[in-house]
């Protein structure tokens, strides 16, 4: 089974609930590091734009062969869910839009901004990344990349975003799928 964490989908369509805004999906993966696959070095976004950080990538010994495998491994997994997702949905297009991303948290702000570049490149007329809660260094590295950045707790070390949710278990994509028909 597949699976992506709850409360980025549970708070991206209560978002779009109270805004009464259409809701769509933006995929990305984390790139994990060796030996610490919950480690983000870098994500993949659903156009194929890496994002890669260099520095931790070498600090946690990620050598070519190995992110080129975990590339391909993550490619593969965001091709099968947006065939999936996509067969409910259609995507919505973007150009000038006001556009808002959000997702459960940012602990490196990795996918989040993996998925602001794929999104930039469609051209909206503001790009907004919200979060309840992200690490202040990860907020900081979002500032480069979307016109405004909204999140409620930015402590100066997060240990993981699951700490600050009572209930951080996976959503099939069964559950997300329900959440696309009715958004």
């Amino acid at each position: 089974m597949l699976g992506i964490p709850r409360g980025g989908v549970i708070v991206a369509a209560e978002v779009a609930r109270i805004l009464n805004a259409q809701l769509d999906i933006v995929l990305s993966r984390k790139l994990g590091a060796p030996y610490n696959p919950e480690l983000a070095i870098g994500a993949i976004a659903e156009d194929g734009r890496l994002f890669l950080n260099q520095e931790l990538a070498s600090r946690v010994r990620a050598d070519k062969g190995y992110i080129k495998a975990e590339k391909a491994r993550q490619w593969f997994e965001i091709k099968e869910r947006i065939r999936r997702f996509r067969e409910v949905k259609l995507k919505i297009p973007l150009r000038g839009k006001t556009v808002i991303v959000t997702d459960d948290g940012a602990a490196t702000g990795a996918t989040m901004q993996a998925a602001l570049m794929s999104l930039r490149q469609e051209k909206p007329a503001k790009l907004i990344a919200a979060l309840p809660v992200g690490a202040r260094e990860a907020v900081e590295l979002l500032a480069d990349h979307a016109d405004e950045v909204i999140v409620l707790r930015a402590p100066d070390y997060l240990g993981a975003i699951g700490q600050f949710y009572l209930d951080f278990s996976q959503s099939s994509d069964e559950e997300v799928l329900g959440i696309l028909r009715d958004g």
